[in-house]
């Protein structure tokens, strides 16, 4: 066991005050703006005028790749690096899925879902050797699908091609609905991206790795995002972390090896809320007290865990689950999951090393679900957890209740590590810590993400957005099996930590629910329209 945590070192008690502070509870809520004027509602997209575009190719409907194929280790043969098929990963993975509307009110939706459908990530391209493409710093422009260039490089002397996404994240977008919580649900959404870009990245037969060794100063020089003169009177983007595409090739261990003078970069940023009405300073104290220093070695942790493989799902392409994943509004409480298809999603959380997506994660796993199981076919309702590193049931064990079950429920696939701690209708209790919201109870099951949050903290401060990370990468697995069994999930950022921490027994920062989801049978209002994600552009056949 880790010993207790040390606040002393600023960087470490800015992070766990701004925790212990945005917690909901049910005598208040984290603080957030008094009032909301949605017809003044922020610019939902970020672009850079005066910087050169490149029109992307839209893909008609493919790739074809089924969805089942993901879940065998070399099952897709990788493309080559191409303008065509990096246009592929990003409408795949940042590019919007489809535009919405009611009434006077019209909307977009993307393929990386957001917290409040806010969107304040933003992605970026950095390539040498991309057939069609030239060598430079790319923005994505996901509302009409182009990368915009803001920094040319020379074209390298050995031609190998390279190919990186990053991604920031603007907190005011978030901010702007949610206050001082929005911290939180931008690097959720961090993670749902990183989900996103992987499960593309794996249609199109590539790996995604996380570079390492690279800071939050180093990876902003990268981008351009610490030019202050691009970023005037305008909202500033914070970077979170820098991922490497990978056709054939190992993991390089260095970021790509840019020079850019001053002279080489164009565009100056949109601003998105011309009148904000608040401001929320403790973001940006916990921004700086979680950024990565330079130069800082990423020690992998095991997470070669030789699982079994439940049967494959139906041959549905992962692009059509892709295009059609939506956050479920509301559920039907009166349809009941198969047994058999809880646990293959339950299966789908599992930390493989060599499958998509969590074969991106270089990390040993710290999040942890434990689920209020409503109508599950021949399972109990109930409260269960599902450990998922080796050796931490122990912790979990001793640090709940110790009145729980730890049994195995009947029927229960030998490799997955699921526990029933307590038998009963758990309905009131999960709709009342979920904010009092009817997706809690009225769902097939919901899930609050538990985190080893004192051990992870104790490393360093900056753990604090990556435990996120993998929390929006447990969603994003979520909302893509939820899709593969015809059902649906939806992301919860309203919850009461601490009732939900005291319903288990913990005490206490060992360990944080930091995400909570639930995933059912969806009821769809049909007044709403969906529209196509980009009339009047003519996509390219087959992809």
């Amino acid at each position: 066991m880790n010993p207790p945590l040390e606040p002393g070192a600023p960087a470490l008690a800015a992070v766990l005050a701004y925790h212990e502070r945005t917690k909901h509870r049910f005598e208040r809520y984290a603080a957030g703006p008094e009032t909301l004027d949605w017809s003044a509602q922020p610019e939902p997209f970020r672009w850079y005028e005066g910087a050169p575009q490149v029109r992307l190719p839209l893909a008609a409907a493919g790739p074809a790749t089924p969805y089942a194929a993901l879940s065998r280790p070399g099952g897709v043969p990788p493309r080559p690096f191409s303008l065509e098929n990096l246009a592929l990963l990003l409408e795949l993975s940042l590019g919007l899925s489809a535009w919405k509307e009611y009434g006077p009110d019209r909307w977009a939706l993307r393929c990386n879902p957001s917290s409040g459908n806010l969107h304040p990530t933003e992605g970026y391209v950095l390539c040498r050797g991309v057939a069609d493409l030239a060598d430079g710093v790319y923005h994505y422009l996901s509302r009409d699908h182009v990368l915009e260039q803001r920094a040319a490089c020379d074209p390298a002397s050995v031609v190998e091609s390279r190919v990186f996404v990053a991604l920031s994240s603007i907190h005011w977008r978030e901010a702007w609905k949610y206050g001082e919580r929005a911290f939180r649900y931008c690097q959720l959404d961090t993670g749902h991206a990183i989900g996103a870009l992987r499960y593309a990245a794996a249609a199109l037969g590539w790996r995604v790795g996380i570079v390492a060794g690279l800071g939050s100063a180093g990876l902003a020089a990268l981008l351009g995002l610490d030019r202050r003169g691009d970023f005037l009177g305008v909202e500033e983007e914070e970077p979170e972390l820098l991922l490497e595409l990978l056709a054939d090739a190992a993991p390089s261990a260095a970021a790509p090896d840019f020079v850019l003078p001053p002279e080489a970069w164009r565009g100056q940023a949109n601003r998105l809320d011309p009148h904000p009405m608040y401001h929320w300073p403790v973001i940006d104290e916990v921004a700086e007290a979680s950024r990565t220093p330079e130069a800082v070695p990423e020690t992998p942790g095991s997470t070669a865990v030789a699982y079994p493989s439940l049967p494959g799902l139906d041959p549905t392409p992962v692009a059509a689950l892709i295009r059609q994943r939506r956050s479920a509004q509301h559920f039907d409480r009166k349809q009941t999951m198969s047994a058999a298809a809880f646990y293959r999603l339950l299966d789908g959380l599992l930390p493989r090393a060599d499958t998509a997506p969590f074969d991106t994660w270089n990390a040993a796993p710290r999040l942890h679900p434990v689920l209020f199981v409503h109508r599950v076919a021949g399972l109990e309702p109930g409260l269960y957890a599902l450990p998922r590193r080796a050796g931490i049931e122990t912790d979990l064990r001793a640090a709940c209740k110790p009145d729980f079950e730890w049994t195995r429920p009947a029927g229960c696939p030998g490799h997955l590590p699921l526990f029933r701690l307590v038998a009963g209708d758990c309905a009131k209790i999960g709709r009342a810590i979920n904010c009092h919201q009817a997706i809690g109870a009225d769902s097939s099951f919901a899930l609050g993400m538990l985190a080893e949050f004192e051990a992870s903290l104790a490393e360093a401060p900056w753990a604090y957005r990556r435990l996120y990370w993998e929390a929006g990468l447990l969603g994003q697995a979520l909302y893509l099996e939820a899709e593969a069994l015809g059902v649906r999930g939806t992301g919860i950022g309203c919850y009461f930590d601490d009732v939900f921490h005291q319903l288990l027994g913990l005490e206490g920062p060992a360990f944080q629910s930091l995400y909570h989801f639930t995933v059912g049978f969806p009821l769809v209002d049909t007044r709403i329209l969906t529209l196509p994600p980009y009339a009047g552009r003519d996509p390219t056949p087959g992809g």
